[in-house]
């Protein structure tokens, strides 16, 4: 079969003309994406498989223009905002009914202090003045979309720092350093190429709390399920544009005895130093546009273009076809273009596409935020003489604890999410999770991977040592620990999977439990966020819902790394022994 019967084959199966709601434009591009990608890049039949998702996304743009209906998924605003599929649950119409929710509710201002706590702000006239901060991933339809929302903040009069494509970071230092009310940045973060999202932060430059979220996700359903009017303006006059990877820089810099990290010096450093490689895969995300700039100073003639090597970067919705996060799949390029290169140190990352994400590797080892949250701590206590405490999520591996314990230092541990760092913000020299999101001490309270990439070179310069051998320096200092994850679907959601789950209660602290060929004392129980149990060995497994889906997560580390199955294998016993699993 031809290309064009082919594809012509193809789209009937998938779409009918003219009828946005039943067609299923992404299944489409994904099954086009397969094709294309079997061909060599920019090959006649490489481009004209390309045609044809250019051609469907036409029509996923018509759709974003055209839907007046409601979003097939009601609107719901969670730790991370609200995603969604793009054209079927976020469109023109839904972003403005979205955005006028968060208008309205800065008008309530004034008759809550709670609410003007919570946001920042103390009144709607502040909002306006202070402005918003906007901006979007490399999504398809993000410029479109961002145009949505300035037509909702120009009827109300609301300045707007406009960001254009950017990530999640940069917008919040923007935030931060423009004293704005708030910001709203178009993306799902990491989620498969079909979806779309809506972040919003509040004056603090943080994800907000959930007073906020729960009030905008109300108001906003509100709005659509009596599809009420919503008032827009084409004026443009109150938008500034702003080069926000720059305020993300002064931000730094600013803040720098804070955290330790010297912008300037690190970039100059980077420029002389001919024994340093770096390479980081952007995934066609946001950071495409900033990665140069960011490791130069903006001086890119500075260091010679050999020795930054940026994998992906160029713009594509589709992601090549691949899932856009850091993962041990989307690492292995990386690793390919470091194993090529003679320079003795090497850093490689993988970076998602708004941005908030980041794996590292020295071209060896791969080395996840579990690991590499506790090294950053590690590296501003111990070799930048920084004190403080760490922070990080429940989930996350317990080596930062042990470092903290060491160092006679305090540990904040919160419930999965980086919006439970709000207590330590301010406080905690560096917090993290397990899902590759970091900052520092005087940074963003959002997570951001820039602020990783510049510790990881950092890092490398300074002590002329790959990641894997500091990492195993430390270990040798204060143990070994592997963390590691997992999940599975079961057979009930909701509040009937809570309720299963609570019969795990019985395995209480001081339970005997058989992990492998060994029996193990549980000696402590986390409920935080699920349930933790730690082991008398230090290994430890956790076993957490979620809030929507039949799927039970497990995390696990062991101190032995053969034995990490065998702990998954007890979790998974557990789950069949309250019926959750046949």
């Amino acid at each position: 079969m031809g290309f064009p019967e082919e594809a012509r084959t193809l789209s009937a199966g998938f779409i009918r003309e003219g009828d946005h709601g039943s067609n299923d434009y992404f299944a489409l591009v994904k099954e086009l994406v397969s094709r294309r990608n079997r061909h060599e890049k920019g090959s006649g039949i490489y481009n004209a498989w390309q045609k044809e998702i250019d051609r469907i996304y036409a029509s996923v743009r018509d759709e974003l223009i055209s839907n007046e209906s409601k979003p097939i998924t009601p609107v719901k605003f969670g730790t991370s905002g609200w995603r969604g599929i793009i054209g079927k649950d976020l469109f023109v119409k839904s972003v403005r009914q979205v955005t006028r929710a968060i208008v309205l509710i800065y008008h309530e201002i004034k008759t809550s202090h709670e609410l003007a706590d919570r946001l920042g702000v103390k009144s709607f006239s502040e909002a306006q003045s202070r402005g918003c901060v906007l901006g979007f991933d490399n999504r398809f339809g993000g410029e479109l979309l961002a145009e949505a929302v300035l037509d909702v903040l120009a009827d109300s009069g609301i300045l707007v720092y406009y960001a254009g494509e950017s990530t999640t970071g940069v917008i919040s230092a923007a935030l931060l350093e423009r004293n704005a009310a708030f910001s709203i940045n178009l993306t799902p973060s990491h989620n498969p190429l079909e979806y779309g999202g809506y972040k919003f932060n509040g004056a603090d430059g943080g994800p907000a709390a959930s007073l906020i979220t729960d009030l905008i996700t109300a108001k906003a359903r509100e709005i659509i399920d009596k599809d009420l009017p919503i008032p827009v303006s084409r004026d443009r006059t109150r938008v500034r544009e702003l080069d926000s990877l720059e305020t993300w820089i002064n931000m730094v810099r600013r803040n720098r005895k804070h955290h330790g990290l010297d912008y300037d010096d690190i970039v100059s450093r980077f420029a002389g130093d001919r024994e340093v490689v770096l390479a980081v895969d952007c995934v066609h995300g946001a950071s495409r546009l900033h990665i140069e700039k960011l490791v130069t100073g903006g001086a890119p003639k500075a260091v010679s273009d050999d020795r930054i090597i940026i994998l992906r970067g160029e713009s594509d919705p589709t992601f090549g076809g691949v899932a856009p996060e850091p993962s041990s799949s989307n690492m292995r390029p990386v690793m390919r273009a470091l194993a090529a290169r003679s320079e003795p140190f090497k850093l490689g990352a993988v970076i998602d596409p708004d941005g908030d994400r980041i794996r590292m590797t020295d071209g060896t080892v791969e080395i996840d935020m579990n690991l590499f949250g506790a090294m950053a701590y590690h590296f501003l206590h111990e070799k930048k003489n920084l004190p403080g405490m760490v922070a990080k999520t429940v989930a996350t591996s317990n080596f930062a604890n042990q470092l903290a314990h060491d160092f006679g230092e305090e540990v904040f541990e919160s419930k999965v999410g980086f919006k439970e760092f709000k207590p330590v913000i301010g406080k905690a020299l560096v917090y993290f999770e397990e899902s590759d999101g970091i900052s520092v001490l005087g940074h963003t309270p959002e997570k951001d991977a820039y602020i990783g990439l510049l510790l990881g070179l950092d890092m490398v310069m300074t002590l002329r040592r790959n990641l894997g051998e500091y990492l195993f320096e430390i270990e040798q200092d204060h143990g070994f620990y592997y963390p590691a994850k997992d999940g599975v679907t079961v057979s009930s959601s909701g509040k009937e999977l809570q309720a299963k789950l609570s019969l795990l209660e019985k395995y209480a602290a001081g339970t005997v439990i058989r992990l492998g060929n060994e029996e193990r004392t549980i000696i402590k129980i986390i409920d935080i966020d699920g349930r933790k149990m730690v082991l008398d060995d230090g290994s430890w497994f956790m076993i957490r819902p979620s809030g929507t889906e039949p799927k039970v997560r497990f995390y696990v580390e062991s101190r032995d790394r053969g034995k990490q199955v065998a702990l998954f294998e007890t979790a998974k016993a557990m789950l069949h022994e309250i019926g959750l699993l046949e």
